[in-house]
């Protein structure tokens, strides 16, 4: 049995979430099941990594869920000339006392926007992507730990646009979902013109929640139960991308449980105490994607295969 909210009193989610859903989905427009996947990866505990064209709202979905869940924001524009310590942080000498004092880079926020991440080089995005993993920052010999809760979005340019650097598998793998936002539909977009411009609506957004709020939150959409027969159905996802000839590799037992991660926060979300494979099915191609290599040349895996892979194995 899940844990009771301390916000609502009730089991499943706390009735502030419905206004984080409510007034996202007002912002970023007609892309409801993207809002709920990018929740659904914080309530993980995961890292998100979205890649569409520019001017999709990826910008955009970082800072309007920063403002509803009250988180401290910051804001990291990739480039080819930055550095690692651009991210992390420097010490400066303090002529007066002597010695020296550590500035803090823009890693130390609690929802960080890396946006296109893979236009800086390769150690560059290490330098995030290390911090991302440990949850703490190395800098001149001393560790120093990141903000609790601690959450990356990355953006991602299409790797086939000019003065960009993919990210490795090992990268890639860090990151708990990979969204595309895609264009909106036409009503979407139509409203969208006529109010020219979502930027100042963000601007006007209050928090709905507060960071001591989400570890009580994230603790209770981990304690989600998933009976014996839903972990054998993951299981079954899992060994199924193993044998599949679409897919040039299967999902490693570390993507098994990130799809049951995810799949008990959108479970939470739903308002449910227990995993049903249609959360599992719901959360599988942002999980799966990115750490699956198409054997059709080699990138992402299609979506058509994920569909595929779903459809042919059988639920419990």
């Amino acid at each position: 049995m899940m844990l009771k909210s301390t916000l609502s009193g009730l089991t499943g989610r706390p009735r502030a979430f419905d206004g984080v859903l409510e007034q996202a989905g007002r912002i970023i427009l007609g892309k409801d099941h993207e809002i709920r996947l990018a929740i659904a990866c914080l309530l993980a505990d995961g890292h998100l990594l979205i890649e569409d064209l520019p001017g999709m709202g990826k910008t955009t979905l970082a800072h309007t869920l920063a403002r509803l869940l009250g988180l401290q924001f910051s804001r990291i524009q990739f480039t080819s000339d930055l550095l690692p310590a651009d991210i992390t942080g420097v010490s400066v000498f303090e002529r007066e006392r002597s010695e020296f004092r550590f500035l803090p880079g823009p890693i130390f926020a609690q929802l960080v926007l890396a946006d296109e991440i893979n236009r800086a080089t390769p150690k560059t995005q290490s330098a995030l992507l290390e911090a991302m993993e440990e949850g703490q920052v190395t800098a001149e010999g001393q560790t120093r730990m990141l903000p609790t809760p601690f959450f990356v979005i990355a953006t991602q340019n299409p790797a086939h646009q000019i003065g960009t650097f993919p990210l490795p598998e090992s990268q890639l793998d860090r990151f708990l979902m990979r969204l595309e936002l895609g264009y909106p539909d036409r009503t979407a977009e139509r409203a969208l013109l006529a109010a020219g411009g979502q930027r100042r609506r963000v601007e006007e957004l209050k928090p709905l929640l507060t960071p001591d709020d989400l570890p009580a939150l994230q603790q209770e959409a981990s304690a989600v139960h998933a009976a014996g027969p839903l972990i054998d159905y993951v299981q079954a996802l899992v060994e199924a991308t193993r044998q599949n000839p679409a897919f040039q590799h299967g999902l490693s037992p570390r993507a098994g449980l990130a799809l049951l991660a995810a799949a008990r926060a959108w479970a939470w979300l739903a308002g449910r105490d227990m995993v049903l494979p249609d959360d599992v099915q719901a959360v599988l191609p942002a999980v799966a994607r990115h750490r699956l290599r198409s054997a059709q040349g080699g990138g992402y895996a299609l979506a058509e295969d994920i569909a595929a892979l779903i459809r042919s194995v059988a639920i419990p």
